[in-house]
């Protein structure tokens, strides 16, 4: 899910994704890469969105959890409120971009 977090960041905050690409120091084709989950994002990377969008990078990672079978019932739930959380995040999104053009 990181690089879902990720890309609703950067929407979020009505960043194109060539102009964060120069701020992050890579290429616009590496950041899509990590938008859809082709690429893996570094540690250095995740420090340089966290300090881009004045957030550490522990909130970015809340978001970036997986459920496996061996997590807790409190981390499940955890995990599953922040896919939720992602997902309307993506709805909004969307519609703005509808109705907004």
């Amino acid at each position: 899910m990181i690089n879902r977090a990720l890309k609703m960041l950067r929407t979020y905050h009505q960043i194109k994704q060539i102009e964060l690409a120069k701020r992050l120091g890579v290429s616009n084709s590496y950041l899509s890469e990590i938008e859809t989950g082709v690429k893996t994002p570094s540690v250095d990377l995740l420090g340089k969105y966290a300090e881009i969008f004045k957030m550490p990078v522990s909130s970015i990672m809340l978001f970036s959890e997986k459920m496996s079978s061996d997590k807790t019932t409190g981390e499940q739930l955890r995990i599953a409120a922040a896919d939720k959380i992602l997902r309307l995040l993506e709805w909004i999104d969307e519609r703005d971009a509808v109705t907004h053009g």
